[in-house]
């Protein structure tokens, strides 16, 4: 089942139920920010101060980062692009089966993305939610000369206690340490005590998040880098949106085109990332 749900201040979203799981996407930024398999808890960490309010960005779920990961070459630019912020049409629903539905937001451009960015686009997401997550983000340059992209699913896990959880699957892949601004090869799992900002490239398989019992196992296709994010406990004390305890529970493991990874598209070309989460 499929319904469209709004907030006492009117922010707008879509919540999805079926037999296996039950999801929620917000119409702006096309943003997930509920997942959750019956009987289990939560997939995605959301945080509790977090306003839902138009042209604020809702910390937690998964934000579509896009056209641009991280900071434009031009600093008066929101970071992580505009895609998240912006309201997307839903162009398609469907139930596929009693246990998976299918949604397909769209974002097309505008007055206000071309002074953002001089490009005209078709930009699509398709999540299916069911007892895996799925989501594709697909971009096709309808300008008539080439463009670079940057993208990322940014996905906010929620995890038991961030001391107690590793990554693995990273083993012997370049990274750079974004805290740092210097470049290493990860060695072994990683672990988490103290901020961690990190862009990995080289990655070709799977990445398995290992919380106690609960394996999360994320697979990427169209992208080759992936960010790992926590942001500990100064950091976390400046945000907005978070509360200062927030470090504990969450860690991002992004699907990306970053750095070294950005794609460009010539005119009628189409890329589509895509991660799927079981």
């Amino acid at each position: 089942m499929i319904t469209t749900q709004r907030m006492e201040n009117g922010f707008e979203y879509l919540e999805i139920r079926n037999a296996a799981a039950e999801a929620k996407i917000a119409s702006q930024g096309a943003h997930l920010f509920h997942y959750r398999r019956h009987g289990e808890t939560p997939l995605l960490w959301v945080s509790a101060t977090s306003p839902f309010e138009t042209g604020t960005a809702i910390r937690g779920g998964v934000p579509v980062c896009w056209p641009w990961f991280g900071m434009s070459s031009d600093p008066a630019l929101p970071q992580h692009g505009f895609a998240r912020t912006m309201m997307w049409a839903v162009e398609q629903t469907e139930e596929i089966d009693a246990d998976t539905t299918r949604v397909v937001l769209r974002l097309a451009p505008s007055e206000a993305t071309l002074k953002l960015w001089p490009h005209r686009f078709a930009l699509t997401l398709e999540i299916t939610v069911g007892a895996v997550l799925s989501m594709s983000l697909t971009t096709t340059n309808a300008d008539d000369r080439p463009f670079t992209l940057g993208a990322a699913l940014h996905t906010y896990f929620a995890v038991s206690q961030i001391a107690d959880v590793r990554v693995e699957g990273l083993e012997g892949r370049p990274y750079f340490d974004a805290l740092t601004g210097t470049r290493h090869r990860q060695e072994g799992a990683i672990g988490f005590a103290e901020e961690t900002d990190r862009v990995y490239q080289e990655v070709d398989g799977a990445i398995r998040l290992v919380d106690g019992t609960r394996t999360v196992t994320i697979a990427n296709e169209g992208s080759a880098s992936a960010v790992v994010w926590n942001p500990w406990i100064a950091k976390c004390s400046r945000m907005s949106g978070m509360a200062p305890d927030s470090y504990l529970t969450m860690l991002c493991i992004e699907s990306a085109n970053a750095m070294e990874d950005v794609r460009t598209l010539q005119p009628g070309a189409s890329h589509t990332l895509k991660a799927v989460i079981g």
